[in-house]
């Protein structure tokens, strides 16, 4: 074993890293395109190398010198797209340094899906995160939400202000404590859409939470977490309060530190929508496992009908936080005075669910439908998107080719964009783009163009939907990979409480930091405020933990980053599977290290057919024994996972083995630090 890891050490002179050479932290597909960018280089050439050193197995010329208008810089394109070789490997540029390492790999972002997935987990309120699931950011259960007020905005004859209700579980929407149907809207939305269109695997992509392995999609296990809490915010009317929160924002504490009253606020007309498109497309979800929801589809189908009544009789209630008093309220507003979006979204969800034409006559689909890209106060994407979904399906009520040219006319404007991108990326492509929350902007774009490759098999399409999740992975003018724990350069000090108040160095993985925007409602003089960070509109982010306006995470964006990598890994698998549940020769025994590259600490999975004593030996690239996370312990049949804790160890690549009593097999990890 010696022998062959001492090959790895074989090395040229390595130049310093540097976050100037901008590209994808996770790495690339064999057959997929390959591009890094280089920013002031004065070079004429670039070369790949091994991670670990090597001689080069790539070199190529720069394109052009080009300004990329959002940032302001002058970049040059370096393009390796031939090089299919799976391995890990680093960009070297004279004069310019070294990249971060990345990897060429069949399922190179299989763990950038699980891991973005795995975030709404932690997200989780009113359970405890055990450490069997959570690792080192377990945690006691916080807010259970069992006696929860109605404030007198919400108030009725049946629940009047001051009422007892119920309503436990669900996900802390953002960086704050509070839960918000709005936002859940078309975060819920968008993971059942994924649900529906990448099914098989959905089913095999297993995310390590309480509910795997009950026979369920891990995907619909955790969307159901908040579908259940959103039933609950419904009142007896059919109307559904605007959001579960406190009076005023919480301090940095973790959750069940943070015990201010809590209180449902005024049903409005966007909320109740919202709530009535997403129980209509989880009633069709859930409707495929009846034995496991008896009657839930029914239910779910019957609170969206309710939902869609009491907004045809309260069609223009919008939520008035100012008006708001005894308490006041002021967490966030998810303000929204426009709701022809959300009739739209929920009439053809409805439509999709009943087969009832009556919600299409209510609200007929235009001649030429416009698409854009949706955010939570612009739905009506969502909508279209599932009638493409179902284009098979429904009749000739709905010009389904008028959907399909809609579509692509977007998905056009995409592909011009990233051609005119010095950055190759579609994002950007207007600098409005850069927004509050403008990585969630990227991950829409990708979303759009991955139907677009759905609806036509034009790889175009398809590659450029990957520009955007390199671009959100570090081909972008911040040098970040966006997504905590993934990449070498990733954000450690997001605005999200748990993460700030937990005592651990690294942040909860898996969450996406908003990004770029030059708002600067966090810069000030006070000392919870930034100091300023603005530059220009791609580069005006900053990875610190008084940033919310850049780098305050979300369950919107993320549900888009999740949609994104897992179709992209479905569509690029051979199988539609994931990795460990397509078969591929990975020794008798089948095993898988992630997330990789990691930070701090890794998980080693490995499956047994049988019950058997296993060791887990961890080795360096010298062969030398750095660690045995288990030691001959017995385990039965089934997924078993092991935490391998490398916070003691220097950055570079490790060996992991799994022995049975009949087979062993194993893998490599790249710790980076």
């Amino acid at each position: 074993m010696r022998s062959l890891l001492a090959v790895l050490l074989v090395a040229t002179a390595a130049q310093a890293q540097t976050d100037a050479i901008r590209l994808n932290q996770i790495g690339f597909y064999p057959d997929g395109p390959k591009t890094a960018v280089v920013v002031d280089a004065e070079a004429e050439t670039f070369t790949v190398r091994p991670a670990g050193g090597g001689e080069a197995v790539y070199s190529g010329a720069f394109g052009a010198a080009e300004t990329w208008g959002p940032s302001g810089e002058t970049v040059r394109l370096a393009e390796f797209s031939d090089l299919a070789a799976p391995g890990e490997y680093v960009v070297e540029v004279d004069g310019v340094g070294t990249s971060y390492p990345f990897a060429v790999s069949g399922h190179v972002h299989q763990e950038v899906a699980r891991g973005a997935l795995k975030a709404y987990y932690y997200m989780r309120a009113s359970e405890p995160l055990e450490a069997a699931y959570a690792g080192r950011w377990a945690r006691p259960a916080g807010h259970p939400d069992d006696r929860v007020l109605v404030h007198n905005s919400a108030a009725t004859a049946g629940r009047p202000a001051g009422t007892v209700i119920s309503a436990p579980g669900g996900w802390y929407d953002a960086g704050d404590y509070n839960k918000y149907v709005v936002n859940s809207g078309i975060s819920v939305g968008t993971l059942l859409l994924l649900m529906e269109q990448y099914p098989a695997y959905a089913a095999a992509l297993d995310t390590g939470i309480p509910e795997s392995g009950d026979g369920v999609p891990d995907l619909l296990d955790e969307t159901l977490v908040n579908v259940r809490w959103m039933l609950a915010m419904q009142d007896e009317d059919g109307g559904v309060y605007h959001k579960l929160t406190t009076a005023n924002f919480e301090g940095e504490v973790m959750p069940h530190r943070a015990t201010a009253t809590r209180y449902v606020v005024q049903k409005g007309t966007a909320a109740t929508l919202d709530f009535a498109a997403t129980m209509a497309q989880a009633s069709r979800v859930v409707s495929g496992y009846d034995d496991a929801f008896p009657g839930l589809a029914d239910s779910l189908r019957t609170a969206a009908e309710a939902a869609w009544v009491w907004a045809r009789a309260n069609p223009t209630v919008a939520y008035n936080q100012g008006a708001l008093s005894d308490p006041a309220i002021s967490t966030g507003a998810y303000g929204d005075g426009t709701f022809s979006d959300e009739f739209d979204w929920a009439a053809w969800e409805l439509f999709l669910t009943t087969g009832d034409a009556a919600y299409l006559a209510a609200r007929p689909i235009p001649t030429r439908p416009s698409i854009g890209t949706p955010w939570w106060g612009g739905v009506r994407e969502m909508g279209y998107y599932s009638l493409l979904t179902h284009r098979e399906d429904i009749g000739d009520e709905v010009d389904v080719d008028a959907l399909r040219d809609a579509l692509l006319r977007q998905a056009d404007a995409f592909l011009a964009d990233r051609e005119g991108s010095a950055y190759d990326v579609v994002m950007g492509g207007q600098t409005s783009q850069f927004n509050w929350g403008s990585n969630s902007n990227a991950g829409n774009q990708g979303v759009a163009l991955v139907l677009a490759y759905q609806l036509t098999g034009d790889r175009r399409y398809l590659d450029a939907a990957i520009s955007n999740l390199d671009y959100l992975l570090g081909r972008n003018a911040t040098g970040f990979s966006f997504l905590t724990g993934f990449g070498d350069k990733t954000p450690m000090h997001i605005h999200h409480r748990p993460s700030q108040a937990d005592g651990i160095a690294d942040p909860v993985p898996g969450l996406l930091a908003g990004g770029p925007h030059a708002g600067g409602q966090d810069v000030g003089p006070n000392s919870w405020q930034c100091d300023d960070y603005r530059t220009t509109p791609a580069a005006s982010y900053v990875d610190d933990w008084c940033s919310y306006a850049t780098n305050e995470i979300t369950i919107n964006w993320n549900a888009p980053l999740v949609y994104l990598a897992s179709a992209i890994e479905a569509e690029l698998s051979e199988t539609g599977l994931p990795s460990a549940a397509e078969g591929e020769p990975r020794g008798a025994l089948p095993v898988e290290g992630y997330p990789n590259p990691f930070r701090a600490e890794a998980t080693i999975r490995f499956e047994l057919a049988s019950a058997s004593d296993v060791t887990v030996r961890v080795f360096d690239v010298l062969g030398r024994e750095v660690g045995r996370p288990l030691d001959g312990a017995p385990r039965g049949a089934g997924v078993h996972r092991v935490p391998f804790d490398a916070r003691a160890l220097g950055g570079g690549l490790y060996l992991y083995r799994v022995e049975t009593a009949g087979a062993a097999a194993g893998g490599t990890l790249t710790h980076v630090r």
